[in-house]
């Protein structure tokens, strides 16, 4: 996520702060090799065959889910009753099985867009890796941080569970332990009166959309507890493990387009979606929605935005393919099947895997270049596809170890797209606010927002640069890329960055650490 921007007047102030702080005798970032040949330049490119980050392990077997015939939600406080019926029909074709022990999430969900309600009949195939004995889970449960929430029932083979609901912590309390390795299906039905969104996250509806972000209960990651820590106004607060979704949408008669986390294929009455390896799957839908569509390799890359801003939606677009090609040669293969940049009335960016939202403001700005917030800010949500999707890592308590990389991204993005930018992007993005404060700073400590930014985002990339410097860039891309290789669908912590940086260098970066870091690595 970042909240980084500036208007159009503070670009002018910008180039005169450049000019300023050349002066000053600031190193420019050492170069890197010659541009990588992207899979393709052509904007309006089809997916070809050619295989993203790949599967691994014996598949386990996959129960199907129990759907109850009918479901007519409740009606809420104060509103009519809804029209909204879940009526369920036996799947066209079998599920596939998870291809890991990762665990599966099975969805059905049922949308009424012009009535924002949302019907799901949900399945979580759970296998206890956790090394501990387990005597109840515990899910993330966002949507009841807003008003609109209601969780039906929780079933283990047919029996009614018992849980408790607070905020956003659900704990299911299991009726027997369950052992290391051993394996349980829960199935659980909720209905969620969709709340209007705020500018300050997609989730919710707008007169324009309806965006389902971090929609259902998932199970939090356990390390020698479970992790699920409290919001903060400054960062995202959520840990995800690494999982496969199934994902069914159906919608009530409205003419509407869903842009998702993975790509549409027809399951009956229902439409199915389908992401793996992902730390969340999002979906936003529109009845105003238009899509323009490219692909690098066999990702297909998809640019959604508004009536009217077709040219800064096919600027997107191009930037977009311009980043996954050069990323993926750099960081690691692709994780995903395809990648959906959907335009949205917020201040800023959002990430979540295939999926980015960007706010309509940066839309607005758009000049036809990709120096603008469109394309940075993009870049950046994009860049969190590696750095979040596919490496995963405490963003409460080490943001910096997705956000600062993600800002650095932008910078190798320009150093190699576009070279005769020059200093442009360090000014726009960096100098101009002059970032300090530990680059460890978390969500609880960072005080404003902007000094929390300035901190774990801005001078995160200062030392990322120096790091690089120091390593030398052949040696600091292989790092990168086996950072990425090695905590693929896992959780990396800043001793693990470090370990891999150590381990691909001769020199010593203990300076570098203590000058821009409070903790001991």
């Amino acid at each position: 996520m970042t909240r980084i921007f500036m208007n159009k007047t503070l670009v002018i102030l910008c180039a005169l702060c450049g000019i300023l702080l050349s002066s000053c005798g600031m190193t420019p970032s050492a170069p890197l090799p010659a541009p990588l040949v992207l899979v393709t330049a052509n904007p309006d490119a089809s997916p070809t065959p050619t295989p993203f980050q790949p599967l691994a392990a014996t598949p386990l077997p996959l129960e199907s889910p129990t759907l109850i015939p009918t479901f007519t939600p409740e009606p809420p406080t104060n509103t009519p009753p809804p029209t909204l019926e879940f009526t369920a029909t036996p799947l066209v074709s079998p599920t596939t099985p998870s291809q890991t022990a990762r665990t599966q999430y099975t969805l059905f969900a049922l949308l009424d867009y012009a009535g924002r309600q949302l019907a799901v009949d949900e399945t979580i195939q759970y296998t206890n890796q956790t090394g501990a004995t387990l005597n109840e889970l515990v899910l993330a449960v966002q949507p009841n941080l807003r008003s609109g929430f209601l969780l039906e029932n929780i079933l283990l083979n047919g029996n009614q569970l018992t849980y408790d609901l607070t905020g956003q912590r659900l704990t299911v309390y299991l009726p027997q332990p369950l052992t290391t390795n051993a394996q349980l299906t829960l199935a659980m039905r909720f209905r969620i009166n969709i709340p209007p969104k705020s500018n300050d996250h997609p989730y919710g509806y707008a007169s324009n959309q309806v965006n389902l972000t971090d929609w259902y209960p998932f199970i939090v990651p356990y390390k020698g507890g479970w992790v699920l820590h409290d919001p903060s106004g400054l960062g995202e607060h959520l840990v995800y493990d690494a999982a496969d979704f199934e994902v069914n949408i159906r919608t009530t008669g409205d003419t509407v387009t869903i842009a998702a986390s993975g790509l549409e294929e027809p399951n009956g009455e229902w439409t199915r979606y389908r992401l793996s390896g992902g730390r969340t799957f999002a979906f936003s839908a529109s009845d105003i929605y238009s899509m323009r569509e490219s692909a690098v390799g066999s990702v297909v890359i998809r640019s959604y935005y508004y009536e009217g801003y077709d040219g800064a939606g096919q600027g997107m677009l191009n930037a977009s393919v311009k980043a996954v090609g050069l990323f993926k040669d750099l960081f690691a293969p692709y994780p995903y099947a395809s990648l959906s940049v959907v335009q949205s009335d917020l201040h800023d960016g959002q990430e979540y895997d295939g999926l980015v939202f960007l706010a309509t403001k940066f839309y607005d700005e758009y000049n036809g270049s990709e120096r603008s917030n469109l394309a940075t800010i993009g870049v950046h949500e994009i860049a969190h596809q590696w750095w979040f999707g596919l490496v995963g890592s405490d963003q409460a308590m080490e943001p910096w170890l997705d956000e600062a990389l993600s800002v650095y991204s932008e910078n190798i993005f320009y150093e190699y797209i576009h070279p005769n930018y020059g200093d442009w992007w360090w000014n726009f993005r960096v100098n101009y606010f002059g970032p300090s404060g530990w680059v460890d700073t978390n969500i609880y400590e960072g005080g404003s927002f902007r000094g929390y930014v300035n901190a774990a985002y801005l001078n995160g990339a200062n030392f990322i640069d120096e790091l690089r410097w120091r390593m030398g860039t052949q040696d600091f891309l292989s790092f990168l890329k086996e950072y990425a290789s090695r905590y693929a669908h896992g959780h990396a912590t800043a001793s693990d960055f470090f370990a891999v940086a150590q381990q691909n260098t001769t020199a010593d970066i203990s300076d570098l650490i203590r000058a821009y870091f409070k903790g001991s690595y």
